[in-house]
């Protein structure tokens, strides 16, 4: 490791360890979710790390305790991963220096508190080094944070009364990564529309709710980018 890999490395770290400490609920409370419907200690570990995506992982979780079919719950993981097809697209241009191993590794990696910590700063930098250390080591120690802090609340899920509702402790963490993201008019639109459209529509059948909300939020998001691009440009 070079000393621009170890500074990048240093700035990447310094910018995600106070987002970091959301991710100790969050974690906790998959953990415990993913036995309280059944799962096995090991089935629940496997699904954290084959997964490794909170929002899928715990967007699924009911579906797969009413043993919804299969191409649902998929689907539904699919849909709720969406915004890391932006996410990686972002900063895409900040690998195209290195192996095609080392960005599927990357891909991997790359969880909302990460991309909100650096990747401002991986599209501003020069040295590929640099970017290299200031995405990696956040995102590693991410990884182990939350693999942690999950088989916490997978082997700790026995000990938590039921009545603690910890599950709101987790949207309180996703809440903390999701409103610094929010800089534009289109953004704050598209947060607003898809979250007023989950609860409006939320009695729909398998859950379709959250789908109908998020197409609605991303075409809200995309109209009003549009409708600001042609404003400037008159």
């Amino acid at each position: 490791m070079d000393s621009a890999f170890r500074r990048g490395a240093r700035e990447g770290m310094r910018a995600f360890l106070p987002i970091s400490v959301g991710l100790v609920p969050w974690a906790i409370v998959t953990g415990i979710a993913m036995r309280s419907i059944g799962l096995s200690e090991l089935e629940a570990m496997g699904m954290s790390l084959l997964v490794f995506a909170a929002t899928a992982q715990l967007g699924t979780l009911p579906l797969i305790a009413s043993g919804a079919p299969l191409w649902l719950i998929f689907l539904t993981g699919l849909v709720l991963n969406l915004r890391f097809v932006i996410f990686s697209a972002a900063i895409a241009p900040a690998f195209h220096e290195h192996s095609m191993a080392r960005r599927l590794a990357s891909s991997y990696l790359l969880v909302d508190g990460v991309f909100v910590a650096v990747s401002e700063k991986l599209r501003t930098a020069d040295d590929p080094q640099w970017r290299w250390g200031c995405y990696l080591a956040p995102a590693v120690y991410g990884w182990m944070l939350w693999q942690a802090c999950s088989l916490v609340g997978v082997l700790g899920a026995g000990a938590v009364p039921h009545d603690w509702s910890l599950e709101f402790m987790a949207t309180i963490a996703l809440m903390v990564m999701l409103v610094p993201m929010v800089r534009t008019r289109p953004m704050l639109l598209a947060a607003v529309v898809g979250g007023v459209g989950t609860v409006l529509l939320r009695g729909l059948p398998l859950r379709l709710g959250l789908f109908v909300a998020i197409a609605l939020g991303i075409a809200a998001g995309f109209a009003a980018e549009h409708w600001q691009e042609r404003r400037a440009a008159r």
